[in-house]
């Protein structure tokens, strides 16, 4: 884990250091919320304009940005899996697996805390360098060759113009620091709430089924528990937003290992304890949002649990390997086949058909493919 670190804070710094004053700034970012959202909190920095975002998106997608033009970003954050892939680990440009399942970049602008397990990964320039840089695991493989990547899309037909609209006043505007950034402005706009729940929350009684509106207490319920860490109009206790004044982190131990008979998970994939030393963090890890669950499978953070209905079932039985630092929330439960049926129908309702098809975040590379 030294090596990540070193390369997570190496790479911050060079964010930082490139961070000047414009002297002419892009018309701000207008957000477009659904209405029982809050605006995001954006780090003073790196101010949302539409500009960067619309560079972001086109980095975003750009094998270019790989060692070896095999892979993108979009290569393990796909946009009709909610911006994830349908893998239990994802595979890196060099063959190299990730030791994690790819989250969803859905609402990732309300996170606390980004990746699945780092306390310190505050905001997506902390993060986005991680996979663009990384050695252990190789992801895209760009360790070593910063100056080739600025060149390159120095010498592009269309970069130059999106980095200098982007980024005004910038004597070099293509840079490793503003790669980063206009990645960061993208993955903010995805914002998804505009599922069937979204609309029954603004009023819609007809938007959810029976069957989903009882799926709906059930999840809502002292018996399942499962509000207590995906509640909140994110569907997880890690979310945090514009008007927060105290910010709370929390990870969870879910029962998924117990390799000791002392709660200790894989080597590698400890959670939080890969930071903090403590045998008290042993197997806790983020909760991430359920916003779309429906089409992120497989599940948890190494992509062991392949269904929902498996999922139901760990949770039914309160871990399949609890331990003493398994959490509280996890205590077991039972459901008849119509309960397990109906919360099923209601994780479905929580699906943003629109997320999965919106232009805005669509490839511009297929888009330009089109138009020839």
């Amino acid at each position: 884990m030294g090596k990540v670190t070193r390369i997570v804070l190496g790479c911050a710094a060079i964010v930082a250091a490139a961070f000047v004053v414009y002297t002419a700034s892009p018309a701000p970012y207008q957000w477009t919320l659904p209405p029982h959202f809050p605006e995001p909190a954006v780090p003073d920095n790196n101010p949302m304009t539409t500009a960067k975002a619309e560079l972001g998106r086109h980095l975003f997608y750009d094998t270019r940005l790989s060692v070896n033009g095999t892979t993108s970003c979009a290569t393990c954050h796909r946009q009709e899996l909610a911006f994830t892939d349908d893998l239990a680990v994802s595979e890196g440009a060099t063959g190299d697996l990730t030791p994690r399942n790819s989250m969803s970049l859905i609402n990732v602008a309300y996170n606390q805390r980004q990746t699945w397990a780092n306390p310190l990964m505050v905001y997506l320039e902390d993060q986005i360098p991680v996979p663009l840089f990384g050695e252990a695991p190789v992801e895209m493989g760009l360790a070593g060759l910063e100056d080739r990547i600025v060149a390159e899309l120095s010498e592009d037909d269309v970069y130059p113009g999106l980095f200098r609209t982007a980024f005004p006043g910038e004597s070099a505007p293509v840079s490793v620091a503003n790669i980063v950034n206009a990645i960061a402005a993208f993955e903010r706009t995805l914002i998804s709430g505009r599922s069937a729940y979204d609309k029954y929350l603004e009023g819609d009684a007809e938007a959810l089924t029976a069957s989903q509106r009882r799926g709906m207490d059930l999840f809502f319920s002292e018996r399942l528990e499962c509000f207590h860490c995906h509640g909140g109009f994110n569907f997880t206790d890690s979310s945090t937003h514009g008007s927060d004044e105290l910010v709370s982190v929390a990870y969870h131990n879910t029962g998924l290992y117990n390799l000791d008979g002392r709660g200790r998970f894989p080597d590698g994939n400890r959670g939080i304890y890969e930071f903090t030393g403590d045998s008290r963090d042993e197997g806790f890890f983020k909760a991430p949002t359920l916003r779309n669950i429906a089409v992120t499978a497989p599940y948890m953070h190494d992509g062991s649990v392949k269904t929902l209905d498996e999922v139901i079932d760990h949770y039914a039985a309160g871990g399949r390997a609890r331990s003493r630092r398994t959490s509280e929330f996890v205590a077991g439960f039972v459901l008849t086949e119509p309960e397990r049926a109906d919360l099923i129908a209601f994780l479905e309702s929580l699906t943003d058909h629109a997320a999965l098809t919106d232009p805005r975040w669509s490839d511009p590379f297929a888009e330009t493919a089109e138009v020839k």
